[in-house]
């Protein structure tokens, strides 16, 4: 039978010879990784290669995910469906080996990663969804959802910010099931580590309320293995497993430097590492006696059978929460969610109250959360601002998991790294609120969710300089240009309390990706609308207030400055003036031809676009004789109604602006 040095080598050769045919790729860490791999991987890991998406199989985050050919190996040894021509094919165009690990693409890589410490941060995530969805739905003598999350991590990942954010928050919520792995191998890209991070990494863990459990030589199969065993040993805590190791093990002269960091190792150091590890088969070449080894699909089709058979048993003792369960894991919105989410828009609209959109949208979470059970709210300790909070939000925290609201604290791009990892578990629908300013911090996880396509709500609130004293450090402008900029991503800017239940009734189906609600501080009226009117919000723009004929000038704005226009065509008395709300772009864009054109005629080429936000986005509508108005500096300090008077954000400088047109 082969030695576990044997098997770990058939990772260590798969990768260095997928870089070399790349021409391009990382060695050093899957080689440096292999042992550790082979180990958790051939005695730990609950997974069945033959479904990769069981509901109860451990999670695998390879967060240093520069090291991609390690999981690939991973998976095509395991049995998944990766054969060696696919990784023959690695980083070419459309094969399922990208040169980073991407969701979507390779049966069983469970997220994108890559951007370091995000990978780590989606761990996390989904640790916390395994322990809530555990607490809400396992009974005495069912424990239908109990797995572990594992997550590999680097130097890399542990020097970004974002690891301290998520890492801090998993051990204060006591994820036991979280284990992590610390390659400890004092390389990175620009060489030895020391010169630029010395931390002590376990005092900083355990300081985080982890276990941690150090001085792990990871080439030392047995010492990997105690590690582990302590690490599930330990129940109410995350363990970090710190492995020190060789980057590019078993290469004479790269292994141990950062030359085989990021580099193909070249022929002729391949052929001295096939003598050092004493692998003396071709390239891709895996001896069937080591293949057979490592094959994962017999025993991973009887753990879910078992899995299964406990499943049958739980559904015939709970029906109700075994259908609910089912339904969420499914992505199955409730039976009675639309028709209530439609007869709230409507009583939203006879209502007819002023208040600010971020009000509006508490107000909806609330009328909408009874019908979705599998929200996980949350704010980045802005929840008294952002108003996330709802009358049936309960706190999750480390003694009772069986909540839906997460305290992320002053953790804006862990909050939305974590809502990743979360929704990729499956069971939940998060949302998280702050500042639109601040997504700033978070916006490579959001481009991560985009690029996913994950569904993540974002609750911005505070979306322009109206939001007054704070000033230009607090006051979004570029923002809004960016997120619509971004694929997959929708974002929604309402105009009042209406527009703001059917952007949330949005959110909540757009299963494609994420979305970003843009809210307001300040208060704004719920603009007249009919029957008609209210079934075209969904379609993300319309025609709110018409003219007889054809318009002589259409007028286009969103969120508060929709009142500025209405107010400004009726300053415009005798002239033929249309209102379009456009409350999301996004939408509106994949509306089709005859529709958009309903709504912004190309006969009608005098436009004016009002937008409290850089404008240069709206040139697309308005063309390049059209008009603007915006903000296209950074603001001030001063009350809101200052600043619109001092930024142009007035009726009477947009009636100005479309006399100007008009002629």
């Amino acid at each position: 039978m082969p030695s576990r040095f044997e098997l770990a080598n058939a990772i260590r050769a798969l990768s260095m010879d997928a870089v070399q045919k790349a021409k391009s790729g990382h060695p050093g860490a899957p080689m440096g990784m292999a042992d550790i791999a082979q180990v958790l991987w051939c005695d730990h890991l609950k997974h069945n290669p033959n479904n990769p998406e069981w509901v109860n199989r451990d999670r695998f985050v390879l967060s240093n995910g520069h090291g991609s050919m390690l999981i690939y190996s991973l998976l095509h040894l395991t049995g998944y469906s990766v054969s060696i021509d696919d990784l023959k094919a690695f980083r070419q165009l459309h094969s399922k080996t990208p040169g980073h690990p991407e969701f979507g693409y390779t049966p069983g890589v469970e997220t994108t990663t890559g951007p370091l410490g995000q990978g780590i941060a989606n761990a996390v995530g989904m640790a916390i969804a395994e322990k809530t969805l555990a607490a809400q739905f396992n009974q005495p003598g069912y424990d239908i959802i109990d797995h572990h999350t594992y997550a590999f991590l680097g130097d890399g990942c542990l020097m970004e910010g974002i690891s301290h954010e998520v890492c801090s928050l998993a051990g204060t919520l006591g994820l036991g099931k979280l284990i992590a792995f610390y390659d400890d191998n004092g390389i990175s890209i620009d060489g030895e580590v020391e010169g630029w991070f010395t931390d002590d990494t376990v005092k900083r863990f355990r300081s985080y309320g982890w276990h941690v459990v150090a001085d792990v030589d990871g080439h030392d199969p047995e010492a990997v293995e105690q590690a582990i065993q302590a690490a599930k040993s330990e129940t109410g805590k995350p363990t970090l497993i710190c492995c020190k190791t060789t980057i590019g093990f078993g290469s004479p002269n790269k292994g141990g430097k950062e030359d085989c960091h990021g580099a193909p190792l070249g022929e002729e150091e391949i052929e001295l590492v096939r003598k050092e590890l004493k692998w003396p088969h071709a390239p891709f070449e895996v001896p069937s006696e080591i293949s057979s080894q490592w094959d994962a699909r017999e025993a991973g089709s009887a753990l879910e059978a078992e899995w299964n058979d406990t499943f049958i048993a739980y559904r015939e003792a709970h029906p109700a929460l075994a259908a609910e369960l089912t339904r969420r894991l499914s992505n199955r919105p409730s039976s009675d969610f639309e028709g209530a989410a439609k007869a709230y828009i409507a009583k939203t609209q006879a209502d007819a109250a002023n208040v600010a959109t971020r009000k509006a949208s508490q107000n909806t979470i609330n009328a909408y959360a009874p019908f979705i059970p599998e929200f996980i709210g949350g704010s980045a300790d802005l929840a008294g601002s952002n108003l996330t909070l709802w009358e049936g939000a309960k706190g999750i925290d480390a003694n009772d998991a069986s909540g839906n609201y997460l305290f992320y604290g002053v953790r804006e791009f862990g909050m939305c790294a974590i809502m990743n990892g979360i929704k990729l578990h499956g069971g939940f629908i998060p949302f998280g609120g702050t500042f639109l300013m601040f997504m700033e911090y978070a916006r490579n996880a959001i481009r991560m969710a985009a690029l996913m396509k994950q569904q993540a709500i974002y609750v911005f609130t505070h979306d322009s300089i109206g939001l007054g004293e704070d000033g230009p450090t607090h006051q979004p402008v570029e923002q809004l240009s960016s997120m619509r900029a971004t694929p997959n991503l929708t974002t929604w800017r309402p105009c009042d309390a209406t527009e703001t239940a059917v952007a949330w009734k949005k959110a909540v189906e757009n299963q494609s990706g994420p979305t970003a609600l843009v809210l307001t501080r300040q208060g704004v009226p719920t603009q007249p609308k009919t029957d008609a009117q209210l079934s075209l919000i969904e379609k993300g723009g319309y025609v709110l207030a018409d003219c007889d004929g054809e318009p002589e000038l259409i007028i286009i704005a969103t969120g508060s400055e929709v009142e500025l226009a209405m107010q400004a065509k009726a300053e415009l008395s005798g002239k033929s003036v249309r209102v379009v709300s456009m409350p999301s772009c996004e939408v509106f864009e994949k509306q089709d031809v005859a529709y958009k054109e309903s709504v912004l005629p190309s006969t009608v080429v005098k436009r004016l676009a009002v937008e409290a936000a850089h404008g240069d986005f709206w040139y697309k509508y308005v063309g390049l004789n059209g008009a603007i108005v915006s903000v296209n500096r950074f603001g001030e300090s001063a009350p809101a109604g200052e600043l619109f008077k001092e930024f142009g954000l007035t009726v009477d400088n947009v009636v100005e602006k479309a006399r100007g047109l008009l002629g």
